[in-house]
């Protein structure tokens, strides 16, 4: 089964909590702190696996969880970090974050890998608190929440030809020639119903790789037949080549054909109509084959490629052509590198620390990621740990901003499901 596309939940692992621990020895009444740190969560790390060729394995599982890091222990010992969770994808796959719409990564090099969601640092014991100030501090930290992300993973194949044109013009016979590739062919249309890619070499030995792309028709690019689902497999080709039955073997018109296939190129995408292309006049060997492409030719000042794939005529001249053509053509990135999440505009990433809504008269809300992982972090099991909590909220504005907003004494405030007064 060939699938493209799938919609994950990824959860990266959180980290372990802090310990909260003091020395207690015979002879020794002021031990101090000996809590440990917690140990990082695991990660969830996209890396490309060329063995691969589909994303059937991620259709089955839609949910991925990274294992939080063990917490620290007495003693200062510190808990275990986790291993990273690594999925692999095949060469092409482009991941996007769907609550932001950013693009994370496009994955197109051998064992290239990308951090999708990242694990949470370990929360420190209270042994990493100590201080001149407070030798023994009474309080630690949880573990850091690992990201959570909601992401499409789709794969975009990497070919340097795309093999284009309505079904049945002859596509899956002419990549089953000219590599070994394996299509299934058959009398009937849509015979192909997922791409085929083949390793091409010709007279010249340059190599190149070719995709047969499941027939267009029509209206494909509003979502008739197969073409919808498929087009964008033809964004990543260096060169597309339009296949034609010259032959006229299903009582079409070349000539309408080719105009045809050109307009949903175009109405799909501006950028693949500007690919550059090559016309491969296919079924040459047909009585009428000729007189149809010196109409052709009349209409279109184009250079065609002319063979039968059926009884091998032209083929090794279509190998070097097209490894001619590739020769000239400038690669380029199918997502440009500032568009990717990496290189966003540091004023496009930075966010309010928080913000805050009235839910009634008396309550404020106070939404954020920078508090409510601060709020997660917290541990508020001692009085200390509480009073550190209030410090850090200060510190981050938000009694000044509760007020500027008309907030009173004793008024609530929430964050995440905790409730406190809020005090002048």
């Amino acid at each position: 089964m060939f699938v493209d596309e799938v919609n994950l939940e990824i959860h990266a692992g959180d980290g372990g909590d802090g310990c909260l621990a003091f020395k207690r020895e015979k002879y020794i009444p002021m031990g101090g702190p000996f809590g440990g740190n917690g140990g990082k969560g695991a990660s969830i790390i996209f890396k490309v696996d060329l063995g691969l060729r589909t994303l059937l394995d991620l259709k089955y599982n839609k949910i991925i969880k990274g294992k939080k890091g063990e917490n620290g222990q007495g003693k200062n010992q510190n808990g275990k970090s986790q291993d990273n969770v690594y999925i692999k994808v095949p060469q092409g796959t482009i991941i996007k974050d769907l609550d932001t719409g950013i693009i994370i990564a496009d994955l197109t090099k051998e064992d290239q890998e990308v951090v999708v969601a990242r694990g949470g640092r370990g929360g420190r014991g209270n042994t990493a608190f100590k201080t001149q100030y407070n030798p023994a501090p009474n309080f630690s930290e949880n573990g850091e929440p690992g990201e959570v992300r909601y992401i499409k993973v789709e794969l975009k194949m990497l070919a340097d030809v795309g093999l284009v044109g309505f079904p049945s013009v002859g596509k899956s016979t002419i990549i089953s020639k000219i590599s070994k590739a394996k299509p299934k062919i058959a009398d009937y249309h849509f015979t192909t119903l997922s791409p085929n890619l083949g390793v091409c070499k010709d007279k010249k030995n340059r190599s190149f790789t070719v995709a047969d792309l499941p027939g267009l028709i029509e209206g494909a690019s509003k979502g008739l037949g197969l073409g919808d689902k498929f087009l964008k497999h033809i964004e990543r080709t260096k060169l597309i080549a339009h296949v034609i039955d010259m032959g006229n073997t299903e009582n079409r018109d070349p000539i309408k054909d080719f105009e045809i296939i050109n307009n949903e190129l175009k109405s799909y995408s501006e950028k693949l109509y500007n690919k550059p292309q090559v016309i491969v006049a296919n079924k040459m060997d047909m009585p009428n084959a000729l007189e149809n492409l010196e109409k052709f030719k009349k209409k279109y000042n184009l250079k065609v490629i002319e063979i039968s794939a059926l009884t091998n005529q032209g083929l090794d001249n279509l190998l070097i052509e097209l490894g001619n053509y590739l020769e000239n053509i400038k690669e380029e990135p199918l997502i440009s590198e500032d568009i990717q999440e990496d290189h966003i505009l540091y004023e496009f990433k930075k966010e309010d620390k928080f913000d805050i809504f009235k839910e009634n008269e008396n309550t404020w809300v106070v939404r954020g990621k920078e508090i409510e992982k601060l709020f997660k972090m917290a541990n508020f099991q001692t009085d200390e740990g509480i009073k550190r909590f209030i410090k850090r909220l200060t510190k981050m504005g938000l009694n000044e901003k509760l007020e500027s907003l008309g907030a009173n004494d004793n008024d609530k405030v929430k964050i995440l499901d905790y409730e406190f007064d809020y005090k002048k």
